[in-house]
C-alpha cells in the first residue's frame, strides 16, 4: 500500500496508464469468454486462433493496438476481424482506469471485478438474449463474498474488521434481495399489463449480482438509471433500425415468433450501464440523495 502511495504521489500518470492497459489486456480476455462461453467450449484452450485455423502469433495478439497496426485483417489469411474486439478492449480499458482514478485501492480492485462480469454479462445478453447463470447467480456469489472480505467496497471501516465485516454483509443482502425483489415487481407488472412475457429472468439475477456489490442505493439506481440510458440508446438506434417484414396470416408461428424475436431488446446491458453509471461516476451524489430521503422517515 505504501508503494502505490509513492507512486501516486511521484509519478501519478503511472498507475493510471497501468489500469487502462491492465483493463485493455483483461478485455482481450473477455472477448474470448464472450464467444466461446455461450458455446461451452474451453476459455484456456486452444489459444486465440484465426479463422482459417492458424495459430495468432503473441505480436499480432496485442490489445486495441494490433487490430490497427493489421488494418482489422489476419495476417496469414488477410480474413476480417470484428471492430467489436479492439472496442471491448479499450472499453475496458477506459472502465478500470475510471475505477482507479474514482475509488480507493482496495475498493477499485473490487469494482474491477464487477466491470470484467458486467461486461461479458453484456455482450452474451446482446448476442444470445441469455445472461449465463455463470455472471448472474456468479456476480451475487462473488459480491456477497467480497463484501465479507473487504468492507471497504460498502464503505465500511477495517479498523473494527469483525463490525465491518457484518455491516458490509448486510448490505450486500440487502441489495440482491430489493436488487432482485425490485425488477422482478417491474417484469411482474409489465407482463400483466402487456400479457407476455417483458423481461427474462436472467436479468433478475443479474439484479441481484448487481446489488451485492452496490448495495440498495446503487440496486435501485441501476434500474432507473440502466432505463433512462436504455430509452436514451434506443432513440438514437430507432432511426438505424431496418423495419420487420409483416407476417402474412397464413405464414405460420415460427415466422411470427422470429420476426417478434427480432424486435427484443436485451435489458442487461442497459442495467450493467446504470451500475457502472454509478460505481464509477455517481455514487457519492446517490448515496447523499438517498441518506436524505431516509431522514423524512425518522
Amino acid at each position: 500500500m505504501q508503494t502505490i502511495e509513492f507512486l501516486e504521489s511521484e509519478i501519478p500518470w503511472f498507475l493510471s496508464s497501468f489500469a487502462f492497459v491492465f483493463g485493455a489486456i483483461v478485455g482481450s480476455f473477455l472477448n474470448v469468454c464472450i464467444y466461446r462461453i455461450p458455446a461451452n467450449r474451453s476459455i484456456v484452450t486452444p489459444g486465440s486462433t484465426c479463422a482459417c485455423g492458424q495459430a495468432i502469433k503473441w505480436f499480432d495478439n496485442i490489445p486495441i493496438l494490433s487490430w490497427f497496426i493489421l488494418g482489422g485483417k489476419a495476417r496469414c489469411c488477410k480474413s476480417k476481424y470484428s471492430f467489436r474486439y479492439p472496442a471491448i478492449e479499450a472499453l475496458t480499458g477506459f472502465l478500470f482506469l475510471f475505477a482507479w482514478l474514482e475509488h480507493s485501492p482496495l475498493k477499485a480492485l473490487c469494482i474491477l471485478v464487477l466491470i470484467s462480469m458486467l461486461v461479458c454479462a453484456s455482450f452474451i445478453d446482446l448476442d444470445h438474449m441469455e445472461i449465463p447463470d455463470r455472471f448472474s447467480i456468479g456476480l451475487a456469489i462473488t459480491g456477497f463474498a467480497i463484501s465479507v472480505l473487504v468492507p471497504e467496497l460498502h464503505n465500511f471501516d477495517r479498523s473494527e474488521f469483525a463490525q465491518a465485516a457484518i455491516n458490509s454483509a448486510f448490505q450486500s443482502m440487502l441489495g440482491i434481495l430489493i436488487g432482485s425483489g425490485t425488477i422482478l415487481w417491474i417484469a411482474l407488472l409489465a407482463e400483466t399489463v402487456l400479457q407476455k412475457e417483458a423481461m427474462g429472468f436472467g436479468d433478475v439475477k443479474l439484479m441481484g449480482g448487481i446489488g451485492a456489490f452496490l448495495g440498495w442505493q446503487g440496486a435501485i439506481f441501476s434500474i432507473f438509471g440502466g432505463a433512462l440510458l436504455g430509452c436514451i440508446g434506443l432513440l438514437l438506434w430507432l432511426p438505424f433500425k431496418k423495419k420487420s417484414p409483416v407476417v402474412p396470416e397464413n405464414e405460420n408461428s415460427d415466422t411470427e415468433e422470429q420476426a417478434e424475436e427480432e424486435n427484443h431488446i436485451p435489458f442487461g446491458p442497459m442495467l450493467a450501464g446504470g451500475a457502472l453509471l454509478f460505481s464509477l461516476f455517481l455514487e457519492t451524489e446517490v448515496r447523499q440523495y438517498f441518506a436524505q430521503f431516509e431522514q423524512l422517515f425518522q
